[in-house]
């Protein structure tokens, strides 16, 4: 895998060159967990890429706007990406649902079916022999099931997947699936729409960028499809890892990890 700009497909490549004719009028969006910080065991423990922030920075000073959309909370995002001091940059936590900007931070109320599901859950994977390992990550709007730290974590996944599902349509809540994760969270909103919300607000933009490394980037992916064919260029990029294929088979742009996203974004005009 590579990170520069030769490695693109044509659609990718028509993208790039209208970032570089118009930086000032292009968005570029982010993933957070995979993309910008290397996944780790805890998410607690997750950090940004040593360059990324200076990275960021760097790009949210010529860019026309900086997103990070992000299934986790938005001031976690903020607060272990060492991002608080990027001028311009928005954070959408949650899939959309939370925003940070400007040090102002803004959560709904979560619906009902998440304090169920929080009730509910320990028990029932207690009640499911979830094996030693497996842990819960309440995000507020959301709990999150990582089986990361099992001795067999997809078994685990695979074991547990049917019970949470269930557990879900009891609750109202949808399962979005990750890398070794199942997340219960509120349906109506994924990465796909609430980048094309941002994307409403600023205006018809030159170009679109995003880079993601889970499923939960398939919906960006698509609205930037959709974006392609309504003319407007677009980049895909992928950060690739062997846990996870399908976006590296769609995007225009595939580089190894975290790193190779921070040096992917230093080939980007005013990096």
């Amino acid at each position: 895998m590579n990170a520069t700009p030769d490695t693109v497909t044509s659609g990718g490549a028509a993208g790039l060159a209208a970032i570089a004719a118009a930086p000032a009028a292009a968005v570029f969006g982010f993933d957070f967990d995979g993309t910008l910080a290397p996944i780790v065991e805890n998410p607690e423990d997750a950090r940004a890429h040593p360059g990324a922030p200076a990275a960021l920075a760097r790009l949210a000073a010529v860019a026309g706007a900086v997103v990070i959309v992000t299934g986790r909370p938005a001031a976690k995002a903020v607060e272990y990406g060492d991002l608080a001091g990027i001028d311009g940059l928005v954070v959408l936590g949650q899939y959309g649902r939370e925003r940070w900007e400007s040090g102002t931070l803004t959560v709904p109320e979560p619906p009902p079916g998440v304090a169920e599901a929080r009730a509910k859950l320990p028990d029932l994977l207690k009640a499911a022999g979830a094996p030693d390992g497996v842990t819960i990550e309440d995000k507020g709007l959301a709990l999150a099931v990582h089986t990361r730290r099992a001795a067999e974590p997809q078994v685990a996944l695979d074991r547990l997947r049917g019970l949470l599902e269930a557990l879900a349509e009891r609750t109202g809540l949808a399962v979005e699936p990750g890398r070794f994760v199942l997340e219960l969270r509120p349906p109506g909103m994924d990465k796909g729409r609430a980048l094309r919300a941002f994307l409403a607000e600023r205006g018809t933009p030159s170009a679109v960028l995003f880079a993601g490394d889970d499923l939960g980037d398939l919906a960006a992916f698509d609205a930037l499809d959709a974006l392609r064919g309504e003319g407007v260029p677009t980049v895909k990029v992928c950060s690739g890892s062997a846990e996870v294929t399908e976006l590296a088979e769609r995007a225009d742009v595939v580089v190894d990890g975290p790193a190779g996203v921070v040096a992917f974004l230093g080939t980007l005009p005013g990096a």
